[in-house]
């Protein structure tokens, strides 16, 4: 995986907005689409990916399209390539020891935080969900040491803060049967 790659997050309250805002984006910069789909409640989300520059330009020139439907925008700058990874898809683990999970109460926080978690500890990233089939929340699951765990969730917690989350849970030592549910 290349390094040094940045996101840039936005939310929309509009399908219609946010495929307009991301042809905006594609033009504006070089940029690679990684998520762009209508979700529930009628948002819509985008993740592109790319050098720092280029993702703050797209950024720029997607909220401003979309205007009053950004609910949300970010930039993770230098994403872990864990939390890249496990974008809407189960990555399993090895071995699982302790779990961490966070939901959020919108769609994209939970991959900012995310990233927030694989980079404050030795965890592995098993998922990003950014909101697609959950009512428009959001929520990533690391599992690894019970410690690592615990640290990477309230880094997580920490990186959005305590009002965007729905939950989080540690679940120190988990049952076997637990992979198939993360």
């Amino acid at each position: 995986m290349q390094a040094n790659i940045s996101l840039g997050l936005v939310e929309l309250t509009s399908i219609a907005r946010g495929i307009e805002a991301l042809d905006a984006m594609c033009k504006a910069a070089g940029v690679k689409p990684e998520v762009h789909q209508a979700i529930s409640k009628g948002k819509y989300i985008i993740v592109v990916s790319g050098p720092l520059g280029e993702v703050e330009s797209s950024l720029a020139k997607g909220v401003e399209i979309a205007g009053n439907a950004v609910i949300a925008h970010h930039i993770i700058r230098n994403v872990h390539s864990g939390a890249l990874a496990a974008i809407n898809k189960k990555v399993k683990a090895d071995k699982i020891e302790a779990v961490g999970i966070v939901e959020t109460k919108e769609a994209l926080p939970a991959l900012f935080a995310a990233d927030a978690a694989a980079k404050a500890a030795f965890v592995h990233v098993a998922e990003v969900n950014t909101g697609k089939g959950i009512g428009g929340k959001g929520y990533f699951t690391v599992v690894g040491e019970p410690g690592a765990v615990r640290t990477a969730v309230s880094a997580g917690v920490m990186a959005i803060g305590e009002d965007a989350v729905v939950s989080r849970i540690v679940i120190p030592n988990a049952h076997e049967h637990l992979g198939a549910a993360i």
